[in-house]
This record gives structure tokens, C-alpha cells and sequence, in this order.
């Protein structure tokens, strides 16, 4: 069979990454053909445009909703976002009527890629893959912005043969919308295998980033926006635990829109010495800053967006055998095996975090056995194994499940 993605992101950006990169991927090794479609943070300047990864027939057909630079994410007025929206939803639709694939895959269901399904497919069966609550994710200036994502996000009820999901809050919510449960199927997010098979030398990255050998790490892997990922409360949560433990450090790995605010925040705490930023960094190079960490932290608050995300940061951490502190929200405990490979405190609680973080750094026993329980997890979250349950959805049509 052959399929076209349509992804409104590119795949360095985390639903990249963690989920239609190695699917496309994990679908080619399995015999299949995939044109994947998506947009840049960067278009105008991009180069290559279309390129063949793995296989993978990639076209970066336009601009995406916000424009990334450096580390830092910025977004489009109202004006010139509905430009951007109706050419690259134009460009999507045009790129996919000139496919010859039989399956149109939604990544993402937000107003560009699930109407240039709509408008492109030419009665070809559309499936849509959901990783996030769209509607609660992004930012917004206004609130007809919100309704019209909200609309498309849920009006995919109507027209798409099945959906896929990363969360059971997800795959409830659909079946809460009146999406028959028979043509719902719940995938969590995965790591690929080869990413984190090696295991790095990072001698030389302690060295540039100034770290004793005897420091203890606690690392962020992700997004620095405080909506969707309230890091502003880990900062405050760490300024406790190097009152108490002076030989830890902070790394911040990644970029965002709030990237600027975090680091005046880290001022202000007079952390500066302790708090690395190390904005964006390729990812080839996540499992080496993984393996300098002695714990790895998901802050979150108990909200929807939590609740709708398989974050990447924790199977990424698993992989590497680096126990995660995080709260049971959403899917975390299972994705923590109940507590068996990091802890969870209660959300959005900045002493609740500390104390968590510190009884981790403090008990090497604890952390050495949850460790090992986090590589044995890992297996479960590793693409070569979640994908042939993934493509079980495309036998709504009778296609044949690998």
C-alpha cells in the first residue's frame, strides 16, 4: 500500500520526532510506500525542500503557523496567519492530489491538513492520528481561532474511516464525541531503536557545558513554554533542591516561546550558576544529554493538555534507563509502569516536585533499580514494535495489517 501524511509540522518538532518520523519509517520497512507532506518553521529558507529519508519520500510544500529561530518561536499576527493557513492548506491539497497513494493519513488534526484531506483526496479513505488536544495546545490571540481548530479537531468525527490515538483521554474523548469505539485504537508514543543503541561518550559534552563528574543532573527534554509545560514551576521546584543539594545542576534542553521569560525567571531565582540552557540541540544528540542526567523531569499541571499528551521526554528517558519524576496524570503512570521506573508526585505543586527530585538524587539504590525497570519498560515503546498495532486501524478498509 502506499499512504500520504499530512503533517503541519516539520520532523524535527516533537510529533516529528516522536511519532510520524519513525512511522513513516517503520511503514517503508514494512513493505510500504509513503509520501509524507508537511511544513517548515522555516520554508522560505529551506533547503532541500524534498528529499528521501529511509525511504520516505519527503516534500516540504510551506510555511507553518509559527516561524522558529534559534531557539526561540515566535507567531504570525491574525492577518498573516490566515494567509500562511489558506496557502499551506492550498499546498497540501495540490501536493496530495498529484499523489498516487491509497491512503490519506491525518497527522494532527488541525485545520490546514484536515482540509486539504478534504479537499485532495479524490475519495480515497482518510485516517487521522491524534497526539495532542489541539484545541487546548496551541496558543491563541483569539478566541474564533480556538473555536475553528476545536471544529476541525472534532468535525473529523464525520468524514475519516478511524483514528488513532497516544492517550485514552484522547481515544474517550472521540468515543465521548460518537466516534464508534470499534474504529478507535490507542498507540502511544515510541522511540526508534537505533537512536539508542549506542551509548555516547559524553565526556566531552560535560566538558562544554562546564559539569563536575561528581554533579548531579537533572534534565528537561522538550519545549520551553510555560502553558504546555509549566517550567516556570521546575525552576521554582529546583530552587528548593540546591538549598538542600549543592552539587546538582539544571539542564534545559530545547526551545520555545517562552525561552527569553524562563532564563529572566532563572535570574531572578539566582540560579544562574546552577541552570544550563542549551536551547535547541539536533536529535542525534538527545541520548547523549540523556545519559549525562541523573534523573529526567516532566513538570506538569492537572489539566487537559497533560491529560491528551504522551510525551516524548519520558519513553526517550526510559530508553536510556534514566528514572523520570513526573505526576500521575493522563497516561504517565502506565507509561511509568505504576511507579516501577521513576516517581510521581502531585501536579503543579513546587514543593511536591522538590521533594520528589531530591529523594531521587538522594537514594542511588532507588534510582539504580529503577533504572533497570525503565530499559526492560522500554521495549514496549520501542516503533518496531508499536507500529504493527498502529497499522491494525488501516483493516477498517480491509487492507492487510502487518
Amino acid at each position: 500500500m502506499k499512504f500520504a501524511f499530512l503533517l503541519t509540522q516539520s520532523l524535527d518538532s516533537p510529533s516529528g520526532l516522536g511519532r510520524y518520523g519513525p512511522l513513516a519509517r517503520e511503514f517503508i520497512r514494512h513493505g510500504h510506500e509513503v509520501d509524507l507532506f508537511a511544513l517548515h518553521y522555516d520554508w522560505s529558507n529551506l533547503k532541500p525542500k524534498t528529499y528521501v529519508d529511509h525511504g520516505v519520500n519527503v516534500h516540504y510544500v510551506g510555511q507553518m503557523h509559527v516561524r522558529k529561530e534559534g531557539s526561540r518561536k515566535t507567531y504570525f499576527g491574525p492577518g498573516k496567519l490566515l494567509s500562511i493557513s489558506i496557502n499551506a492548506t492550498l499546498q497540501l491539497a495540490r501536493a496530495l492530489r498529484k499523489s498516487n497513494a491509497d491512503i490519506v493519513q491525518i497527522c494532527k488534526p488541525q485545520p490546514m491538513n484536515t482540509l486539504a484531506a478534504r479537499i485532495g483526496s479524490n475519495g480515497r479513505p482518510i485516517f487521522c492520528d491524534c497526539d495532542d488536544y489541539e484545541a487546548e495546545t496551541n496558543l491563541f490571540s483569539n478566541i474564533w481561532q480556538k473555536n475553528i481548530v476545536q471544529y476541525f479537531e472534532d468535525g473529523i468525527i464525520h468524514y475519516v474511516e478511524g483514528i488513532t490515538t497516544n492517550t485514552k483521554f484522547s481515544m474517550e474523548r472521540y468515543q465521548d464525541l460518537g466516534f464508534p469505539k470499534e474504529k478507535l485504537r490507542y498507540v502511544p508514543n515510541g522511540v526508534e531503536r537505533y537512536r539508542f543503541k549506542a551509548q555516547p561518550d559524553t565526556t566531552m559534552l560535560r566538558k562544554k557545558l562546564g559539569i563536575a563528574e561528581s554533579d548531579k543532573i537533572i534534565i528537561y527534554i522538550g519545549t520551553l513554554g510555560v502553558v504546555s509545560h509549566p517550567i516556570d514551576i521546575l525552576l521554582e521546584s529546583y530552587k528548593v533542591v540546591s538549598q538542600v543539594l549543592n552539587n546538582t545542576r539544571l539542564i534545559l534542553v530545547g526551545g520555545g516561546e517562552d525561552f527569553d521569560l524562563l532564563k529572566h525567571l532563572t535570574n531572578e531565582l539566582d540560579l544562574d550558576r546552577y541552570v544550563i540552557f542549551t536551547g535547541r540541540v539536533p536529535a542525534e544528540s538527545v541520548p547523549k544529554y540523556l545519559e549525562l542526567a541523573t534523573v529526567s523531569v516532566d513538570p506538569i499541571k492537572n489539566d487537559l493538555i497533560a491529560k491528551a499528551r504522551s510525551p516524548l521526554k519520558i519513553v526517550e528517558s526510559l530508553a536510556v534507563g534514566v528514572p523520570v519524576v513526573t505526576s500521575n496524570v493522563g497516561d504517565r503512570n502506565k507509561l511509568l509502569n505504576f511507579g516501577e521506573c521513576g516517581l510521581l508526585v502531585q501536579p503543579n505543586n513546587t514543593q511536591a516536585l522538590a521533594d520528589g527530585l531530591i529523594t531521587m538524587l538522594r537514594d542511588p539504590i532507588l534510582r539504580n533499580k529503577m533504572s533497570v525497570a525503565a530499559r526492560i519498560q522500554a521495549e514496549k515503546y520501542h516503533w518496531d514494535n508499536l507500529t504493527p498495532e498502529f497499522m491494525k486501524i488501516y483493516d477498517l478498509i480491509g487492507t492487510q495489517s502487518v
